[in-house]
């Protein structure tokens, strides 16, 4: 009878501390997540999901986005020399240990930012690109609110503690679909399970690294910030975002996220198995009510709208990065034949108006929709313009642009999209791809008047994705 008794004592110590650990998590004000259909920008899940939250070394992916941007401007090559400063020197672990006046290459210097989160290496990337650490943070900033990041600001690059950086769960969302669709030739930093440098060999940190299927993002970790991770999974031709922030420790960190992240895979087996699932979001409360462990972090908010999706929602391809959207600086420029341009859009009520010389398209017809089920890209169907039944408006002479594609799918595909959900705005406008001589394919709608081209370019642009006004259409 007293061996049972200091059994069941036993026990009661060891479940003790679960019990605790739910209840801390239930109330910690850090937590925060989000997960996210890469492809379509769908919200399949959130919670607290735009509140304030520091980043930790979460910053580092913009810190590497901007290094991105560098590389593809050619203001920075991956072979360039970095000289360590005292500044990017003396930072806090965790570091690679580079003396002041040592020097690395670019790509070496990215590798270990991406993948062992070196704190010495981020402040000497930022210095490098911006001359000093507060001007780099400065363009992180600037950079943020451009890929409609609105909760974001940025102090430092490597993400060590500052009250005044913040951002959310969302926002890392957004520059986590920002770096694949925009720079997948560096994708894979994130993934990298290891890089050896002058002898050293540095691990990589992503706790669900070997998890099958995730292929990154980053961790991060402070006192005050929790413990942070963006990891993003491809199972069955569907691609996940998870972000945590604020959790409590690491294997919590590990256990939620891959929960979430299954929870979502099972989303998409039921739609494709014909299951109508309208809100995600009440599929992850029944889930984390069937599983009634310990560990998960309540109450959860209910989206307002289920069809919720993330701003800056450009289409990825399904496998989410081998065919996505390679853009740069130069995918917003405009054609060689521009005469004049305005401010850049960035209000509802601000478009930027163009003026172009008539020039040969190629004319997109109206792709098929996709597959619901299977989730298979829409077909790319191309075909020569036709003349209108329909007298034309001798005003009809503007059209607006709504972005620029490496890939004629693609293009194909977000001219679609943007069809779909601005149609009464779009009115009678023919869809077109044109390409630039740089190998860019431009998606326009035209033969609209300038109000319509104006009216249609606000409302677009409302949403936080690029329109701009061009004459000539």
């Amino acid at each position: 009878m007293k061996g049972l008794l200091l059994v069941l004592l036993a026990a009661c110590v060891l479940f003790a501390p679960l019990k605790a650990r739910a209840q801390d998590l239930s109330g910690d004000v850090r937590y925060s997540a989000i997960v996210v259909d890469a492809v379509t920008g769908e919200v399949f899940y959130s919670a607290k999901a735009d509140s304030a939250r520091y980043p930790a070394s979460l910053t580092k992916i913009m810190t590497l986005y901007m290094a991105f941007d560098a590389l593809a401007m050619g203001t920075l090559k991956p072979d360039d020399s970095i000289v360590m400063s005292r500044n990017a020197a003396s930072q806090s672990p965790v570091k690679v240990y580079l003396k002041a006046g040592d020097t690395i290459d670019v790509d070496s210097a990215m590798r270990l930012v991406a993948l062992y989160s070196a704190n010495d290496l981020a402040v000497a990337l930022a210095e490098k690109i911006g001359g000093s650490e507060e001007r780099f943070a400065a363009l992180m900033t600037i950079k943020a609110q451009e890929l409609g990041m609105g909760q974001t600001r940025f102090m430092n690059a490597s993400g060590l503690p500052d009250p005044r950086q913040l951002s959310s769960a969302r926002d890392m969302a957004i520059l986590a679909r920002a770096v694949m669709r925009d720079y997948p030739q560096y994708y894979d930093y994130f993934s990298l399970p290891s890089y050896t440098y002058r002898g050293r060999t540095y691990v990589n940190h992503n706790p669900l690294r070997n998890m099958p299927g995730v292929d990154g993002m980053k961790t991060g970790f402070t006192n005050a910030a929790g413990y942070n991770l963006v990891a993003s999974q491809v199972k069955d031709g569907h691609r996940l975002i998870a972000v945590m922030l604020g959790g409590n420790n690491k294997s919590q960190r590990r256990e939620h996220v891959s929960f979430l992240m299954n929870t979502g895979f099972d989303i998409f087996d039921r739609r494709a198995n014909g299951e109508v699932i309208t809100v995600a979001q009440t599929e992850f409360t029944k889930a984390f009510a069937a599983r009634n462990l310990p560990d998960e972090p309540k109450p959860y908010t209910i989206l307002a709208n289920p069809y919720t999706t993330l701003a800056s929602n450009e289409p990825l391809s399904d496998d989410g990065l081998r065919n996505v959207l390679e853009a740069s600086e130069e995918a917003n420029a405009v054609d060689d034949n521009v005469q004049t341009v305005s401010a850049s859009v960035k209000a509802p009520d601000v478009v930027k108006t163009l003026t172009i010389k008539p020039a040969a398209k190629a004319v997109v017809k109206d792709a098929p929709k996709a597959d619901a089920k299977s989730g298979k890209r829409l077909t790319d169907q191309v075909a020569e313009a036709k003349p209108s039944k329909k007298k034309k408006n001798p005003n009809a002479i503007w059209a607006i642009q709504v972005g620029a594609f490496k890939n004629k799918s693609l293009a194909s595909d977000w001219v679609s999209s943007i069809k779909k959900k601005f149609s009464t705005a779009l009115g009678d406008a023919t869809s077109d791809i044109s390409k630039s001589e740089a190998g860019w394919y431009r998606t326009r709608f035209a033969s609209m008047t300038k109000e319509q081209a104006q009216k249609a370019c606000s409302q677009i642009s409302a949403k936080r994705l690029d329109c701009m006004v061009v004459k000539g259409g």
